[in-house]
């Protein structure tokens, strides 16, 4: 028997999202009394059928798959091009709660949490970095405490077979203030200008998995040409 793990964000008018990214409007324009009148159905007694919806949203809202048009530009694959084969597969979570806001993960420290939990990394799998950030990713501190990776801790994991990462975190690199700080600038985004690697931000729920042994799926949803797209990231475990 097999048990479901939602990884996704709830997404609503007031949820947290990425300094200056506007939050999702979800807009009710037609109700379902008002759809079965319009469509003359209500006069045969069908008089609640469906609510209509328009739905505003920024492609990195929520929990997303991030593309690499997102950093290499307008000519580079969107969504559409992110291979479904990597979309799911055996899941690796790394635990670096332990580590403070701002810092940056290390090749090393990658290892070092391998080994912890005893794993050698094959060709997809995909590897969730747990910062712990998720536990308050209602409060405005989500935006700032959190530890991040580095490009060293990036390629090392591209050059391990992974080539879709994931994060419960507002960003896959370490908060904007500790760019500002160091003066490295979305240095793990980046490596999208040499390699293609796609990754997963916004996670929740990582907590309540194993470290290894279970599927991922996390299908993007197929909008064309957006740098990102809307994720049901969801861990499938054999209990």
């Amino acid at each position: 028997m097999s048990r479901l793990v939602d990884l996704s964000m709830p997404v609503h008018r007031d949820m947290l999202t990425f300094p200056r990214v506007p939050p999702p409007t979800l807009l009710l324009y037609e109700s379902w009394t008002e759809f079965a009148e319009r469509i003359g159905a209500a006069e045969y007694g069908a008089t609640s059928l469906t609510a209509s919806y328009l739905v505003t949203q920024n492609d990195h809202v929520g929990t997303h798959l991030d593309a690499v048009k997102h950093i290499r530009g307008p000519e580079a694959p969107g969504v559409e091009g992110i291979p479904l084969d990597y979309c799911f597969s055996d899941g690796v979570v790394l635990d670096f709660r332990h580590k403070e806001s701002g810092a940056g993960i290390s090749a090393a420290e990658i290892d070092e949490a391998l080994a912890t939990i005893g794993y050698t990394l094959k060709e997809r799998d995909i590897v969730l970095i747990q910062t712990g950030a998720s536990a308050y990713n209602t409060e405005e501190r989500y935006r700032t405490d959190h530890c991040g990776m580095t490009a060293e801790a990036t390629r090392h994991l591209i050059a391990q077979g992974v080539r879709l990462m994931g994060i419960d975190a507002i960003t896959f690199d370490p908060p904007v203030w500790a760019m500002f700080e160091r003066k490295q600038f979305w240095e793990a985004h980046l490596v999208m200008n040499e390699e293609d690697y796609w990754h997963l931000e916004n996670l929740q729920n990582l907590d309540q998995l194993p470290p290894h042994g279970f599927k991922l799926s996390v299908f993007p949803v197929k909008w064309m040409g957006t740098t990102a797209a809307p994720v049901r990231a969801v861990a499938i475990l054999d209990d």
